[in-house]
């Protein structure tokens, strides 16, 4: 009817947002029909014919349970899989931590790292009152999005890449920590820094733990990668241990994607470290009603598959080599790269990829040099200059060296 029109839209007035630039990446990527393209974008791991891998312990679980009639598809609880989070907890603290031995650790279960982050981020503002947080500069780029969609209403940056020397600022980021208020949230990286690939020594954590001890700081761990930096869990798990260690009330944040290949399973684990039972059960029903109004609860099956990977021993065995696999090729890829750009004689020092660990690497390429490599050579990655080693191969390595080598030469205002 005509008295009922509405003219224009009640959405008219919204703004169309840039696109995300990795994923825009990847779509450009799938999109170019180029024989010799290369993904550098995405942070998954790829084998050396570039073809995704899913890991052989969960193809037999996955097998396993695809046979057992007993399981099927009703609810997990709100707060998930009870034997996923404990032994979630376990793998970042260790099964004989002081913590879990004394009933002071849990874990629930989120929608993988970023999940994980999302609900930590709620209840920190909406039940502690906490509004300031900071993360590295740079950092993944949804930390700040993520926590100020939760209600966190100054975001700030402390110091960490140093373009120069192509490592961390360590002497800025301590100035930076001093300078926070009480109650700051302090985002760390645990292992394998996204996007530089630049972790502190032990004793430059110990510093940075000192500073967040008196001042009164928040510490919350995101680990995405444990086992990806070493290729052992255990070792990559130190430095959240530490903390702990000193007595720490702390939150973790772990994420399933990359250490077990889950990427679209969505599996991950929020873990608490408190310094009194007492205050678990609060906790976990202020948690209760934060995930009931976000997604009201978890998937079943990455959850299944991580809890019985973890909790079998022949399993858990075969897990930790495939890890010593997938950190091994990345390595590999590194001296490889590393190599080639040097044999080639490309401008500027490259021993930064090798001493860099984890997935990713902030190669120093500039803006104009990435565009360039996009444009010309079809080969995909952040305008950072971030690379994934992962999309790296024997096939494609000679290319993508010489393609660097080709940008770097041509751009006579790189400062490398």
């Amino acid at each position: 009817m005509a008295g009922n029109t509405v003219a224009g839209s009640r959405f008219s007035k919204l703004s169309i947002q840039p696109p995300i630039e990795v994923f825009n990446l990847m779509k450009a990527y799938q999109d170019d029909p180029y024989e010799k393209k290369v993904n550098l974008s995405a942070g998954a791991y790829r084998t050396d014919q570039g073809e995704p891998w899913v890991l052989p312990c969960v193809r037999k679980v996955e097998a396993a349970m695809a046979a057992d009639t007993s399981l099927n598809h009703e609810y997990l609880p709100i707060l998930g899989l009870e034997a996923f989070s404990q032994q979630a907890t376990a793998l970042v603290l260790g099964g004989d931590n002081p913590a879990i031995v004394n009933g002071l650790a849990f874990g629930v279960q989120t929608l993988s790292g970023t999940g994980a982050l999302r609900v930590a981020a709620e209840f920190l503002c909406r039940q502690l009152g906490f509004n300031v947080f900071y993360y590295s500069d740079p950092t993944w780029g949804n930390h700040g999005l993520v926590f100020k969609s939760a209600g966190f209403t100054t975001e700030r940056k402390y110091r960490y890449w140093d373009s120069e020397k192509r490592g961390i600022d360590f002497d800025g980021m301590i100035a930076d920590l001093k300078d926070a208020p009480p109650n700051s949230v302090i985002i760390l990286h645990a292992c394998a820094h996204n996007p530089t690939g630049c972790d502190p020594t032990l004793d430059q954590w110990k510093q940075i733990a000192q500073v967040i001890k008196e001042k009164e700081l928040f510490p919350l761990f995101d680990i995405a990668y444990q086992g990806f930096a070493s290729g052992d869990a255990d070792k990559d798990a130190l430095v959240v241990r530490y903390f702990t260690s000193l007595g720490f009330e702390l939150i973790i944040c772990q994420s399933f994607a990359k250490n077990f290949g889950l990427y679209n399973e969505r599996i991950g684990n929020l873990t608490f470290v408190v310094n009194a039972q007492e205050v678990i059960a609060p906790i976990k029903s202020q948690l209760s009603i934060i995930i009931r109004a976000m997604y009201s609860n978890p998937p079943n099956h990455g959850a299944r598959i991580v809890a019985t990977v973890l909790s079998n021993p022949e399993y858990n065995q075969e897990w930790r080599e495939c890890l010593k696999v997938m950190s091994g090729r990345i390595r590999e890829m590194r001296e490889l790269l590393r190599g080639k750009l040097e044999s080639l004689g490309t401008p500027g020092t490259w021993d930064h990829i090798t001493t860099q660990i984890g997935m990713f690497s902030y190669t120093g390429l500039n803006s104009k040099q990435v565009e360039t490599l996009v444009k010309k050579y079809h080969i995909y990655l952040l305008r950072s200059g971030r690379i994934s080693m992962c999309g790296l191969n024997r096939n494609n390595i000679d290319y993508v060296a010489n393609a660097i080598y080709d940008v770097v030469v041509g751009d006579s205002g790189a400062k490398l």
